[in-house]
C-alpha cells in the first residue's frame, strides 16, 4: 500500500466519522418517536435490498427474470424467508444456501 492509498482510507474514515458523529450524537439526547423507532427495524432489509436488486435483475446488464437466473430465484427466495422470519442473518444464510443449491441444479 502506498502512502497515497493510506492517506486515501485515512481521509474517507475521517469523512466518514465527521458526517455520522454530530447526527449521531444528537439522536442519541432526543427521544425519538415510536413510529421512528419502529421504522429503523426495517432500515437492513432495505439496505440489502438497494445494494442486491441490480445484481438480481442484470447480472450480466440486461434483465434476466429467467427460472435458470440463479440470483433473481434466490433473490425472491430470500425476501420470502424474510417475510416470513424477520431475521436477517436468516435470510442471509438460507438465501446463500438456496443460490449455491440452484446454481449447482441448473
Amino acid at each position: 500500500m502506498t502512502f497515497q492509498e493510506l492517506l486515501l482510507v485515512c481521509g474517507m474514515a475521517a469523512v466518514t466519522f465527521l458526517v455520522r458523529w454530530p447526527v449521531l450524537t444528537l439522536v442519541s439526547r432526543i427521544p425519538l418517536p415510536p413510529i421512528v423507532l419502529d421504522g429503523m427495524k426495517f432500515i437492513p432489509s432495505a439496505v440489502l435490498a438497494a445494494i442486491l436488486a441490480p445484481a438480481m435483475f442484470l447480472p450480466d446488464g440486461t434483465l434476466d427474470l429467467h427460472p435458470t437466473n440463479a440470483y433473481w430465484v434466490a433473490g425472491l427466495a430470500s425476501a420470502l424467508i424474510n417475510w416470513y422470519s424477520r431475521n436477517l442473518l436468516t435470510t442471509i444464510v438460507a438465501g446463500m444456501a438456496f443460490f449455491l443449491i440452484w446454481r449447482w441444479l441448473w
